[in-house]
């Protein structure tokens, strides 16, 4: 049992520190049962990747011995990783021939792209080479951002809309029966007249529901997103949220991007996909510009929200910026800055900016999803 479990051990480590590890550890075969044969192809597709890690360092390419080399196309090659690790790894792994190694093969080649496992990271992936992919490679590359975002629109829109449509109001009842909304305490105490003491049972005949403190006050909603290649994250998260907002009654929203050009995609919001794939990540910034076309759309200030997702590296002189959220804010508009809007919200931005666009009544920060549902909500109550 201590021979197998050292031999197990052994292998591991081969498998983690690669061929140049063969002379002190062994083969990688480890027996010539279906074990041994799964550990051989298991070495050479973490080979097919990570041996790419000695390129241009002067290290020769062939194996002198050990496992057998094996020419592996990518789609081979991904089916064989696939199959031999857990799911966790194979993102991990998927995630390093992306972004280490430039295998932009994975998300430019149709067939490649169906094999892939739908993830976040796949989906920045996809974003990022998306100018690379033949018409065909894109209609498979649309359904994989449709099934990602519509995952995370899920996982945010419940949080979104119980910020939005309030908390339980228990200083008032409510006629609609929903299941969310029960008054467990009025109703046994309603109906404690009727308690059966032969089958003790308590016999409900009457169900009390609260009611809910609603925020349907007709809000204008305009989201300006900087999609500069830094801020990929909070693009994809703003789309999202635009969406969410615009399925939330008395809400208008409109969504704005923008690098050094700004483009209205109103009539996108609730698609975020079709968002996702209209915008082009990279370029300049133009932060003033892109407030002075929001400052444009503002129709009832006191009644607008500005939501300017930006790390606030501004392509020109601040001063135009800063003058427009001025404006914005003695009009009696709200202006939020978020410099970042992801789950992490841990941003990378121009504090001096930020700073300048604070000391004229913007509010700086940077928040998850579900804290900025909760400052709007806030906001607009």
């Amino acid at each position: 049992m201590a021979d197998d479990a050292d031999r197990r051990a052994q292998l591991r480590w081969r498998l983690v520190l690669g061929r140049f590890s063969e002379r002190r550890l062994g083969g990688c075969g480890g027996g010539d049962g279906p074990e041994g044969g799964r550990h051989a192809r298991m070495d050479r597709a973490l080979d097919f990747l990570y041996g790419r890690e000695y390129a241009g360092r002067g290290v020769r390419g062939e194996r002198s011995g050990g496992c057998e080399s094996s020419v592996l196309a990518v789609p081979d090659w991904l089916k064989d990783v696939r199959e031999l690790f857990p799911r966790e790894t194979v993102e991990v792994v998927e995630k390093h021939a992306l972004e280490r190694y430039g295998m932009t093969e994975l998300v430019t080649d149709e067939e490649t792209l169906r094999k892939l496992e739908p993830s976040y990271d796949l989906l920045k992936a996809v974003l990022s080479f998306r100018h690379l992919m033949a018409p065909k490679v894109l209609e498979v590359a649309r359904q994989l951002i449709r099934e990602v975002v519509e995952d995370l629109r899920r996982k945010l829109a419940k949080d979104v809309r119980q910020a939005f449509w309030g908390r339980l109001n228990r200083r008032k009842r409510s006629p609609l029966k929903i299941a969310r909304n029960l008054d467990w305490r009025g109703t046994i105490r309603a109906n404690l007249k009727h308690y059966d003491r032969d089958r003790r049972r308590l016999v409900v005949r009457t169900l009390h529901f609260w009611s809910r403190v609603e925020h349907h006050i007709p809000w204008h909603i305009i989201m300006a997103v900087d999609c500069s290649g830094s801020m990929m994250d909070s693009v994809i998260h703003s789309a999202v949220m635009a969406g969410i907002f615009k399925g939330l009654p008395a809400v208008r929203v409109s969504l704005v991007a923008f690098d050094t050009a700004v483009v209205d995609l109103t009539e996108h919001a609730d698609d975020p996909a079709a968002v996702l794939m209209s915008v082009q990540l990279g370029g300049g910034t133009d932060i003033a510009r892109a407030l002075a076309y929001c400052e444009g759309l503002v129709v009832s200030p006191t009644r607008t929200i500005v939501v300017l997702v930006t790390d606030f590296y501004e392509g020109g002189p601040p001063g135009p910026l800063i003058a427009t959220v001025k404006r914005l804010r003695e009009s009696g508009a709200r202006v939020f800055g978020l410099a970042a809007l992801d789950a992490e919200a841990n941003p990378v931005y121009d504090r001096a900016t930020a700073e300048a666009c604070a000391a004229v009544g913007a509010e700086v920060a940077a928040l998850t999803p579900r804290r900025l549902a909760e400052w709007m909500a806030r906001a607009i109550s």
